[in-house]
């Protein structure tokens, strides 16, 4: 049977937490897809400039864009049922035996997947960092992102 993984994010930015989960997916994977959502309520970095990030480091992962995704976030039942519904139903995505996340969200999501929930440093001490502080100062944080990133950072402050 062929390990199929999940992760999902908005990756505004993509940084070495994020760098984490998936290092950690493909190293127990045979298969990886990564979703990326569009988000433009939290960041001004365009979808196409996050996936080329997310696609330049790691190419052998399929990629996913979610333009037009769900935005709200939260575990209410209505919000957890919309991404579920949208991943599964409108992403077709399917047959995957493993969700990685570092969020409580990958309870609800393995569950709909039918896959085995795959927790990767949720308490943030393997890699100390959030995307919300790497938006908030860049610099301060620049050791936490991969250079192509943290250039185009730059560049949307």
């Amino acid at each position: 049977m062929i390990k199929r993984g999940l992760t999902l994010g908005k990756y505004a930015p993509f940084h070495k937490g994020h760098q984490l989960v998936i290092d950690t997916a493909l190293a127990e994977m045979d298969e990886l897809i990564v979703i990326i959502y569009d988000s433009p309520e939290v960041t001004p970095i365009p979808l196409k400039t996050r996936a080329a990030w997310i696609k330049t480091i790691y190419p052998a992962v399929q990629l996913v864009e979610a333009w037009g995704g769900p935005s709200e976030v939260g575990y209410s039942a209505e919000i957890k049922q919309a991404h579920e519904d949208y991943i599964i139903h409108e992403l077709g995505i399917s047959d995957i035996t493993h969700f990685y996340s570092s969020e409580p969200y990958g309870e609800h999501m393995s569950v709909a997947l039918g896959a085995i929930d795959r927790r990767v440093d949720p308490g943030r001490v393997q890699v100390p960092i959030s995307g919300t502080a790497l938006r908030q100062n860049p610099t301060l944080w620049k050791t936490f992102v991969h250079p192509l990133v943290f250039n185009d950072l730059l560049a949307h402050s």
